[in-house]
């Protein structure tokens, strides 16, 4: 057998068994990453592997790529809505938060490690960043849930705080090797880190989009490489020109999706697809290089640094960014326990050994070690704990049911429609319903149901099952109606959209308005929404041209039939200070 042969087979296990873990991490209730690194480290030198591993640059290089990866899969998921709603203490905890907590870390390892300040602060700067992603994986493995704002806050910060301790952990190198002084030379390289790096992503993440949408290939599975190629080539520019190629993927992420892009949802897969096997190779990798033995006699050192870090440093970072936002003090107490590190911090352990010198050798190995049992700590501990503690702290609310899922016709790039997925619950309020009697809107028809391994085609006297999955087409922008005809019985209105038109079958009744989508009017439920309108027609004002608020309603004929009758009827909700404008007659 050749040596690449035993090499690929090797990978081969260690990615199954990497993949196999994921299964026992939900069971326990311990984030993956610590089963990858686990499994690393079970592989290595002094483990039963027994596989020989200290190629600091080749797993420097590896854990860049993979890093830039996981940033740009990142902002591809990172919604701007969700930016737009807290972007002003999400955007303090990415970077004055990382600063205070690079800053209380480092002087305290300084002092317990006994090594140079400057090298404490570079500790410090390695472990800045959080990994939220790991805080979700555990919440969903135990069926837990957090209020938006603070899922939106903690997302949107883990996905933007890692360029910050990046520059951190650069920036102190750069000054520790003498190739940067203290003072303006510093804010010069933030300043150009910082801006390059976001023109090259956003530049970027726009070019990718209008290139991917223009461009005609003869397979639809060379669209998501091609984005990937705009993320590697877009990190590469940025770093060429000496700005922040991490800060360069995760803004093009963020540019790319949130826009329009033929066949998105697979572009999306694919990339999660990268994003995880690139966690696998960087922590398999990085446990590779970690020598257990070394971890014992840094363990209590290490060990008192991850206290100040998680009693100190990140609950201070927390105040310091949020207080003028008005977090309760549960909120902040939660916040504060979120600070769980990740694949960035172990990955920028690698910097110091790959470029120590001689003449500077910067304690790279120390470092490499205590960040390594931190990362472990951290996960280990916190990752166990989130789930109780935000009960603890009464956080906790009930799991979102699945979103529905879209789905793509491949054959197809352009098509002003959508095709999606809903899962039919138990509480839905369709199931157990006939299909003809769902107050879907115009513009929804049912495809297919399915049923086990059945495909049954819908007629109006199907009946609708708890775990039956109704494939949809729907008209661009219909979806929010839908999803309250299969969302699940509640008290409250879905995320319907004011001031948008919606076209409804005039049949509808308002006793099926209010059932579906839990809109309450004072009109007779057994009136449809034509006879609500006819009745407000007088004799000088055509049918089209009325407009009838009905509490939180407004409703317009949209449409008549042959003989004369009201057909279609548009429903828009508004403010109830609002006027309704009539057609001029």
């Amino acid at each position: 057998m050749f040596l690449i042969d035993s090499i690929i087979l090797i990978i081969g296990i260690l990615l199954l068994v990497g993949i196999a873990s994921s299964k026992l991490s939900a069971r326990l209730g311990i984030p993956v990453l610590v089963l990858f690194l686990m499994l690393g480290m079970a592989a290595g030198s002094e483990g039963v592997g027994g596989i020989e591993f200290e190629d600091y640059r080749l797993a420097h290089g590896i854990g860049t790529l993979a890093l830039a990866m996981i940033l740009f899969d990142g902002g591809l998921s990172t919604s701007l809505t969700a930016i737009r709603a807290v972007w002003k203490p999400a955007l303090l905890l990415a970077t004055w938060g990382v600063l205070v907590t690079a800053v209380i870390t480092g002087v305290a390892a300084a002092w317990i490690l006994g090594i140079p300040l400057l090298e404490g602060l570079l500790l410090g700067s390695i472990v800045g960043s959080t990994d939220a992603a790991a805080v979700f994986a555990v919440l969903r493995s135990r069926g837990v849930s957090l209020p938006r704002r603070i899922a939106d806050v903690l997302e949107v910060e883990s996905a933007s705080n890692d360029p910050m301790a990046i520059f951190l952990t650069v920036g102190c190198i750069e000054v520790a090797l003498g190739n940067v002084e203290i003072g303006l030379g510093f804010v010069g390289l933030f300043v150009s880190q910082m801006l390059i790096g976001a023109v090259c992503g956003i530049l970027g993440g726009l070019a990718a989009g209008w290139v991917v949408n223009r461009i005609e290939l003869d397979a639809s599975g060379m669209y998501p490489v091609l984005i990937s190629a705009f993320c590697l080539l877009t990190f590469g520019l940025a770093a060429k020109f000496g700005g922040s190629g991490f800060l360069a993927v995760y803004l093009a992420g963020v540019v790319i999706g949130n826009r329009p892009l033929v066949f998105r949802h697979g572009i999306r897969r694919f990339h999660d697809a990268i994003a995880w096997l690139s966690q696998i190779v960087m922590f398999v990798v990085l446990g590779l290089l970690c020598f257990p033995s070394r971890l014992a006699d840094v363990g209590v050192r290490a060990l008192l640094i991850s206290t100040v870090l998680v009693l100190v440093a990140r609950p201070l970072a927390v105040l310091l960014s949020t207080f003028p936002f008005r977090f309760t003090g549960r909120e902040l107490a939660f916040m504060s326990w979120v600070g769980l590190k990740g694949a960035v911090p172990i990955t920028l352990a690698t910097f110091p050994l790959m470029l120590a010198t001689p003449e500077h050798p910067l304690h790279a190995p120390l470092l490499f070690d205590v960040v390594f049992f931190i990362v472990v700590v951290s996960l280990a501990v916190e990752g166990t704990s989130l789930a109780a503690v935000s009960r603890w702290l009464g956080l906790e609310r009930p799991r979102d049911p699945e979103p529905p899922v879209k789905l793509e016709i491949n054959s197809l790039r352009h098509v002003n429609g959508e095709v999606v997925d809903y899962a039919v619950g138990k509480d839905s309020r369709a199931a157990g319903r006939l299909v003809k009697d769902l107050a879907l809107p115009e513009g929804a028809v049912i495809a297919l149901v399915a049923r086990g391994d059945q495909i049954i085609p819908p007629q109006g006297n199907t009946r609708i099952h708890a775990g039956d999955h109704v494939i949809l087409v729907l008209r661009l922008g219909m979806q929010p109606l839908v999803n309250q005809v299969f969302g699940s019985e509640s008290k409250t209105r879905g995320s319907i959209p004011e001031m948008l038109e919606f076209p409804l079958r005039a049949s509808t009744t308002i006793a099926e308005l209010q059932e579906f989508y839990e809109i309450q009017v004072t009109a007779p439920p057994e009136s449809t929404l034509a006879e609500v309108i006819s009745r407000e027609v007088d004799g000088g004002m055509s049918v089209l041209e009325t407009s009838v608020r009905v509490g939180p309603l407004v409703l317009r004929a949209l449409r008549l039939d042959s003989d004369g009758h009201i057909d279609m009827v548009g429903m828009s909700i508004r403010s109830e200070n609002e006027e309704v404008a009539q057609a001029p007659v």
